[in-house]
């Protein structure tokens, strides 16, 4: 079976650019009062509009169904918004700043710069500004072009099946299936303040209104990573407040262990784990700093308190469902998560017996599954193929995901810690292979030979399990390595493709030959 999947790059582009994902059939645009399926007034909606609801949509027309996308004035969501797609612009301009300002790496490539470094901070928030401007034009453009009905308001379920009511009018609206997609928002924890100011989330940081000189950073996963690497780069300081036992926690622990040495220490960083910041107070821009109060995670003892001129929090999101009308459905959450079978068809709840809900899918952050905006519209693709009746699930150890920092991180599959277990646990031979930068042509050209490809492997079989890369370009190496995992290629097989001659590819052509003895150099 052939399975649909809209990009991130593709969202960047074009409405047009989605013309290869679409079949050849010609859909004209619909009407809310011409549109009539059968007994209901569309076939599909879809509440919530961002890189899972847009994929949602897309796929649904492109099988000839008749759709609705309840937008909330929030096209793009999160990620093209307020998230992955802004922050990328941040990533990538203050990357410049930060190559410039690095005199060693320069002359290392025979380059000299003459005088100070400077930059526009409004100019490098603008970018972000108007990047996600773009795209969400894009994303908006190419639904209306394909005929999917775009209502403004957010919608919310009634008591009665099929139905949903749009909260900007109070309309209600008839459909055969509804998708969920209402993606999450910053979690902020009991005892922290947020103005937007000084103590800001993610949203608030990525409109860049000042450079601190002094930031703190509660957490230290992938949205606080990226945040450090913008705000280092750009002269601040940064000390991070993470509330388990070792930095980047959820990181593969020989990766982190790298990039702490890449990332944190050879940078303006510091770090305490094992506390909580039980407190953030706000302060004043330029003359009131921000207090944050510590305490020991497991003993909930004072252990310190510091000012700093702004706070990040960047502690995780939450599900968007609030106010959605999911009790009234019967259905019951768990921390705000939707609880969903492989098939993403909604559950009565996250108890064992918990029953189906017919015509009702859940997508995105909103489940839980994998907080990522691919999977999301993977899972939006999967919702309306079984809608249709051809049955598929997502495969979500076959999803990559990527941190944006300089150099990257990237993986696929479990950690080494979790494949451990697995493989003692199922009864299997874990193997492992490395591949290395400092050994590629490609990235010595570049003067960035720090950083490994480490491939996991099921010694009995060959099959790919994980790969955890750290290094130049990481986030576009993954690819290859996921779709190995997806398709169950072998070590065997993937030692004997060819890899072009000079690149960066040739890191995981070495990893995968010498995970069956042979050498690549």
């Amino acid at each position: 079976m052939r399975i649909l999947v809209t990009s991130v790059i593709a969202l960047a582009s074009s409405a047009a650019a989605f013309s290869p994902i679409i079949t050849s059939r010609s859909f004209p645009a619909t009407t809310l009062e011409a549109s009539k399926c059968g007994q209901y007034d569309f076939d599909v909606a879809i509440i919530g509009c961002g890189v899972g609801g847009h994929g949602a949509a897309l796929h649904a027309r492109a099988q000839g169904l008749e759709t609705a996308v309840f937008s909330g004035a929030d096209i793009g969501g999160t990620c093209v918004n307020r998230g992955c797609v802004p922050s990328k612009a941040l990533l990538a301009a203050s990357g410049r700043v930060r190559e410039m300002k690095n005199d060693e790496h320069l002359k290392s490539l025979g380059i000299t710069v003459e005088g100070e470094v400077k930059y526009d901070r409004q100019g490098i928030a603008d970018h972000a500004t108007n990047l996600a401007n773009r795209v969400k034009g894009n994303l908006e453009a190419s639904l209306v072009g394909l005929g999917v009905q775009v209502i403004e308001g957010r919608g919310s379920l009634t008591g009665n099946a099929h139905e949903v009511k749009d909260e900007a009018t109070g309309k209600i609206y008839t459909f055969k299936d509804i998708i969920l997609a209402p993606g999450s928002v910053p979690f902020v924890p009991p005892g922290i303040t947020v103005d937007e100011k000084t103590v800001f989330t993610s949203d608030g940081a990525l409109k860049l209104p000042y450079v601190p000189e002094w930031v703190a950073i509660v957490g230290s996963g992938y949205i606080g990573l990226e945040f450090s690497d913008v705000y280092t780069a750009l002269g601040s300081e940064v000390t991070f407040i993470e509330a388990m036992d070792n930095i980047m926690p959820t990181f593969d622990r020989e990766i982190a262990k790298m990039a702490e040495r890449l990332l944190i220490r050879d940078r303006p960083i510091d770090y305490r784990t094992s506390v909580f910041a039980a407190e953030v107070i706000p302060g004043i821009p330029g003359e009131k700093p921000v207090t944050i109060k510590m305490i020991d995670a497991k003993t909930k003892e004072h252990v310190e308190t510091i000012e700093v001129d702004a706070a990040m929090i960047a502690t995780g999101r939450v599900p968007n469902t609030k106010n959605m009308g999911l009790e009234k459905r019967g259905i019951t959450v768990n921390r705000g998560f939707v609880a969903v079978n492989e098939k993403m068809e909604v559950l009565t709840s996250h108890d064992e017996g918990a029953t189906v809900i017919p015509n009702l899918y859940c997508i995105g952050d909103a489940n839980g599954k994998m907080m990522l905006a691919h999977a999301a519209s993977a899972q939006g693709i999967s919702a309306v193929e079984n809608i249709v009746g051809r049955e598929h699930v997502v495969n979500h150890e076959a999803i990559p995901a990527a941190c944006f920092t300089h150099p990257e991180i990237a993986m696929v599959g479990p950690t080494e810690e979790q494949c451990i277990e697995r493989a003692k646990a199922e009864g299997w031979t874990l193997g492992k292979s490395q591949g290395n930068f400092r050994a590629n042509s490609k990235a010595l050209a570049e003067g960035e030979g720090q950083g490994i490809a480490k491939v996991l492997f099921n010694k009995d079989t060959g099959k790919v399990v994980a790969v955890h890369i750290i290094g130049l370009h990481a986030a576009d190496l993954i690819q290859e390595c996921a779709n190995a995992v997806a398709a169950g290629t072998t070590v065997q097989e993937l030692s004997m493709m060819v890899h072009t001659h000079p690149t960066l590819s040739e890191v995981m052509d070495e990893a995968f030959k010498g995970a069956v003895g042979m050498s690549s150099h």
